[in-house]
């Protein structure tokens, strides 16, 4: 079996990857690198001149081979590997005719948990923008929906212009909103999108500890992975981080820097399913937990669920 071609297609913020080979077989991938659609494009078919020809089962070869081929490193050469690296694998489950989770060691659990990225607008309230009590209704839908763990973004509209003691007052609020609406037997996620500097981040973090949230996620920008390791350090918030980090390396260095309790590759962006097994037993061997992270679609939602089984 051989690889006959491949394929990019761009659509909306999303590029999907597809391997051909000349037995018959598809395999399907995609990047995360969705800010960048046009420059992943331009990867993938320059590592489609490589590929044409070889063994599509020799994953771990060609991972190395398209990671290295050139002296760049970065999110765009990332997320093309990662969505090749997909579709290898996809072409490996069928070829073999086994889930691609069985040929990763197989299954530690029977389910997959989910957590809700939710708004704080309520339909019949939309003028109002994001609201504790739009929050709190919100919240309560989730529970009673049977999500076991939801998430917003807590920080109060207009934040960047508060004064330090109104922008904890006001995302205080929302917080205690989201408890009360999601009960004591939801966990509950902070998503901050790397909106804060690292003085603010810490100075947040203290009042929010009684709301016991899951995690504190990506509370700073990805300027700096010894920041972010830090941050972990000198929170009381159990802190999760890297949906946009790219390589086991970086992943390493956030570890020994201090640590994330909680990890976050995007298997679109983080080498796909070959690089974010390899993150995976990198996180275990420091006791954080893997959450993947994925919201671009139900390409990256199949890879996903093969890994998190894969995980425990």
């Amino acid at each position: 079996m051989k690889i006959e071609r491949v394929e990019s297609i761009l659509a909306g913020n999303s590029q999907i990857v597809r391997v051909i080979t000349d037995n018959g077989l598809i395999g399907v991938g995609q990047s995360a690198c969705w800010g960048y659609l046009e420059a992943t494009d331009a990867v993938v078919k320059k590592f489609a001149d490589y590929l044409v020809g070889k063994d599509p089962l020799d994953i771990e070869h060609h991972w190395q081979y398209m990671y290295r081929m050139g002296p760049f490193r970065g999110s765009v050469i990332s997320g093309a590997v990662s969505a090749v690296d997909i579709a290898l694998w996809d072409i490996k489950g069928k070829a073999l005719e086994a889930p691609v989770w069985q040929l990763l060691g197989g299954k530690v659990r029977d389910k997959i948990r989910l957590h809700l990225l939710m708004g704080g607008i309520r339909p019949d309230a939309a003028d109002q923008g994001t609201t504790p009590e739009g929050i709190r209704l919100n919240s309560r839908d989730a529970a009673e929906e049977g999500y076991t763990a939801i998430k917003i973004d807590p920080l109060p509209d207009g934040f960047q212009s508060m004064t330090l003691p109104r922008l904890i007052h006001d995302t205080r609020e929302n917080v205690a909103a989201m408890r009360e609406g999601a009960g004591l037997d939801v966990d509950i996620i902070l998503e901050i999108h790397r909106k804060l500097t690292p003085m603010n981040a810490i100075a947040l973090a203290e009042h929010l500890i009684e709301f016991s949230p899951l995690f504190y996620e990506d509370p700073i920008q990805i300027d700096s992975v010894k920041s972010q390791g830090e941050i972990a350090k000198l929170t009381k918030l159990p802190v999760a981080n890297g949906e946009r980090m790219h390589s086991i390396w970086e992943f390493r260095e956030l570890f020994e820097a201090g640590g994330s309790q909680y990890v976050r590759p995007d298997l679109g962006l983080g080498g796909g399913v070959t690089g974010v097994k390899k993150i995976a037993g990198l996180a275990e061997s420091y006791h954080s937990a893997l959450v993947t992270h994925n919201f671009l679609g139900p390409v990256l939602t199949a890879a996903a669920c093969n890994i998190d089984p894969f995980h425990s």
